[in-house]
C-alpha cells in the first residue's frame, strides 16, 4: 500500500484520537506531524507522539495564543526543547507566526513571541512551521533576520511572487483542504506552480475542512488521502509519485524524520 504523510495535523485537538489514527491508518497515512500551539499541550503532543509510531511533533506557542500567554512560556518552551533535542520524534519549533486577521490582537506582542521563537530555532538549528495570515510580507522579513534551517509555510496563499520570495528563502509551501474548492483559484494556481521539491500536503485536522465535509463535521488525518487525489489532478501527476515527493521534502526539512 502507498504510503501518506499529513504534514500537519493537531490530533490532541480530535474528539477521538485513537479512531482518528486507525482511519488513517487504515488508508495509508503512516505518518502524520503534530504541532503544538501552546505550552499547556506541549506534553500533550510528546505524549502522542511517543504512542504511535511514525507520528512527528513540534514545540511552539501559535500566533492566536499569545494575546493570554505571559512571557514566561517562552521559558517554558526553551526549557521543553531542551529536554526534547535528542528525542527522535521532535523535529522542529512551530507553529509560530503572525495573524493579523483576528480581533484584537496586540501587534507588538505577537510580532515579540514570533521574534523570540525565530532565535531559538536559530540556536537550536531547528526547522519551523509557520502560521501566516495577512502577514505573507512580514513573515518573511522576519525570517530573513536569523540564519535558520528552513521551514514549511503552513497553508500558504500569498501571491506568485510572494511564493518565490518564500521559496528562495528555502521554505516549503503547505497546501490542504483549501485546494478542494473551485473557488480557491489563486491556491490552485500556487500549487500548479510550485517544484516538486517545494511543497508539502496538509490537512490542519480539526480545521481546514476540505469540501466534501459537511458543516459541523470534523476533519481528520484520513482526509490527506482525497486532498492528495485533488493534488495531482491539478498537477496532472501520479498521486504516488506526489506522495514520495513529499516526505523526501519533509526529509530533507528534518532528517529525523524515516
Amino acid at each position: 500500500m502507498q504510503t501518506y504523510f499529513d504534514t500537519h495535523c493537531h490530533l490532541d485537538f480530535l474528539s477521538n484520537t485513537d479512531l482518528a489514527v486507525g482511519e488513517a491508518r487504515a488508508c495509508g497515512v503512516n505518518r502524520i506531524l503534530v504541532p503544538s500551539v501552546h505550552p499547556k499541550n506541549f506534553l500533550k503532543v510528546i505524549e502522542l507522539a511517543g504512542r504511535y509510531k511514525g507520528i512527528y511533533y513540534t514545540l511552539g506557542i501559535h500566533p492566536c495564543f499569545v494575546a493570554k500567554t505571559s512571557a514566561d512560556a517562552l521559558k517554558i518552551l526553551e526549557e521543553t526543547i531542551l529536554g526534547c533535542l535528542s528525542d527522535n520524534k521532535f523535529i522542529g519549533i512551530g507553529e509560530i507566526g503572525l495573524d493579523f486577521h483576528i480581533e484584537d490582537y496586540d501587534k507588538e506582542k505577537m510580532e515579540s513571541f514570533f521574534h523570540a521563537q525565530l532565535s531559538l530555532a536559530e540556536k537550536y538549528r531547528l526547522p519551523v512551521i509557520l502560521h501566516i495570515r495577512k502577514a505573507q510580507d512580514i513573515i518573511l522579513k522576519y525570517f530573513r533576520s536569523f540564519n535558520l534551517v528552513g521551514g514549511v509555510a503552513h497553508a500558504f496563499n500569498g501571491s506568485k511572487q510572494q511564493a518565490k520570495n518564500y521559496l528562495n528563502c528555502g521554505l516549503l509551501l503547505g497546501f490542504g483542504g483549501t485546494i478542494t474548492y473551485e473557488r480557491s483559484r489563486n491556491i490552485r494556481s500556487l500549487l500548479k506552480f510550485a517544484p516538486k521539491e517545494s511543497f508539502v500536503v496538509e490537512t490542519d485536522a480539526p480545521d481546514m475542512n476540505p469540501s466534501w465535509l459537511g458543516k459541523g463535521a470534523e476533519n481528520s488525518p484520513k482526509n490527506i488521502v482525497r486532498i492528495f487525489d485533488f493534488v495531482a489532478e491539478l498537477r496532472n501527476q501520479n498521486k504516488e509519485d506526489i506522495s514520495i515527493d513529499v516526505l523526501q521534502n519533509m526529509q530533507r526539512l528534518s532528517p529525523k524524520i524515516l
